[in-house]
């Protein structure tokens, strides 16, 4: 039974996912394979990711493959009712909704495990945590599952250092045709798409200060330097910090920083990057926004405590008066920007993940039983297939190694 806000909404979603479909040539392509092969046949997935159009067609390719493909989400903003209601007028089941709270989300996300899977694809780590705990009884016949993000990969080798563990996990996000590209590329771009569509203001001449420099702070300092901000970046990694600085950034703490910028984003995926302290210097207008997996980075209850009065400015931007008059914008409630007030990541980009995605569940689907319980990078051979469509797709052809040049490479003399 299919858990949706309203069925009528379909149209409007088959029309988004008809649109990424036409710019995904590496999910066209395994989906045409899948649709011969079935190499899915008899498996159950269970995927939480972001519900909208891109991760809507991956499960249809998973469902292409023969498999039954039960989705919902991993947040409780970024769901697009739209494309939820087509998915499941497709065939996939779904439970998800957009705006739902904490105990809403946590709900479907047990009744979709409740279809006891084979494999998962989890986004932040939401899944495999129920699976150890609460829905424990739903994991019985798991071969294992990949997952998406930075965060939940965390997550996971926490879990699997501390022996805690119990299947086989694929770390996509690590793979070279996912963190090269999606952390990178697409986070710089959505994020920004997402916090000048509802704000409507010019990122140029801005201070912009971006909270972590991994894949993801990369991405979005570049894109906003590349639009015109002076860019400021805060760390905690020595190494990240040296690269920032010869990229061409300011580096400085959170204390310092927060006296100067004007759009504040945080990418770190730890909590507490922005507290009391910091709201009590930033300068009227400020702009909070943040882009890591989890709404703990830019810490709410001390905003909150800090502010006489709290009221929605416009759709996704909450107004925070400080007792000084001074007002802080807080974009998206401080969950994920690019998705709870935008449109993710372009559909390119994403062709890039999902195909990772797809390639690895069905590479645990014929070897899985064989694992031990961890954490594993994808296989090579998986993040070369995909670059290659992708290349292919965009025209471009590569050099090859002549047989001279081949044995030069493997010689040891």
């Amino acid at each position: 039974m299919n858990e949706v806000k309203d069925m009528s909404l379909a149209p409007s979603g088959r029309d988004k996912i008809d649109w990424v479909k036409s710019y995904m040539p590496i999910l066209n392509a395994i989906r045409e394979r899948f649709e011969k092969e079935k190499p899915l046949s008899g498996k159950t997935i269970v995927t939480s990711i972001h519900l909208e159009a891109k991760t809507a067609y991956l499960a249809q390719v998973l469902a292409a493959g023969g498999a039954r493909v039960v989705s919902t989400g991993c947040n409780p903003l970024s769901t697009q009712d739209d494309v939820a209601a087509a998915l499941a007028e497709s065939g996939v089941e779904v439970h998800a909704r957009h705006g739902v709270n904490d105990e809403e989300y946590t709900a479907l996300l047990k009744n979709s495990l409740a279809a006891c899977p084979d494999l998962i694809i989890d986004d932040g780590g939401d899944l495999i945590h129920l699976l150890h705990g609460e829905c424990r009884e739903y994991g019985k016949k798991l071969i294992g599952g990949c997952e998406e993000t930075t965060t939940g990969i965390h997550r996971l080798k926490t879990r699997e250092k501390a022996g805690l563990l119990d299947w086989p996990m694929i770390d996509v996000n690590d793979a070279d045709c996912k963190h090269l590209f999606d952390n990178r590329y697409g986070t710089g771009q959505s994020t920004l798409d997402g916090i000048m569509n509802p704000t409507n203001l010019i990122i140029a001449g801005k201070t912009v200060v971006v909270a972590g420099y991994g894949w993801c702070g990369k991405g979005l300092a570049m894109r906003a330097k590349g639009m015109g901000a002076v860019v400021i970046v805060t760390e905690i990694d020595p190494v990240k910090a040296i690269e920032a600085t010869m990229d061409g950034f300011t580096v400085m703490p959170m204390d310092e920083a927060a006296k100067v910028g004007d759009l504040f984003v945080t990418l770190t995926g730890c909590r507490d990057v922005i507290t009391g302290r910091h709201f009590a210097v930033m300068k009227d207008g400020a702009l909070l926004a943040n882009s890591g997996h989890f709404d703990v980075e830019i810490n709410k209850e001390d905003l909150a405590a800090a502010a006489e009065e709290v009221w929605q400015r416009k759709p996704h931007i909450t107004g925070y008066r400080m007792k000084d008059g001074r007002v802080l914008n807080l974009l998206a409630e401080g969950r994920l920007v690019n998705l709870a007030a935008g449109n993710g990541h372009p559909a390119e980009i994403m062709d890039m993940s999902f195909g990772i995605q797809a390639l690895s569940l069905l590479y645990l689907a014929r070897h899985g039983s064989h694992l031990k319980p961890g954490v594993y990078q994808v296989p090579r051979d998986i993040d070369q297939a995909v670059a290659s469509v992708k290349l292919s797709a965009m025209g471009i052809r590569l050099d090859s190694l002549t047989e001279e040049q081949t044995a030069y490479m493997n010689s040891v003399e």
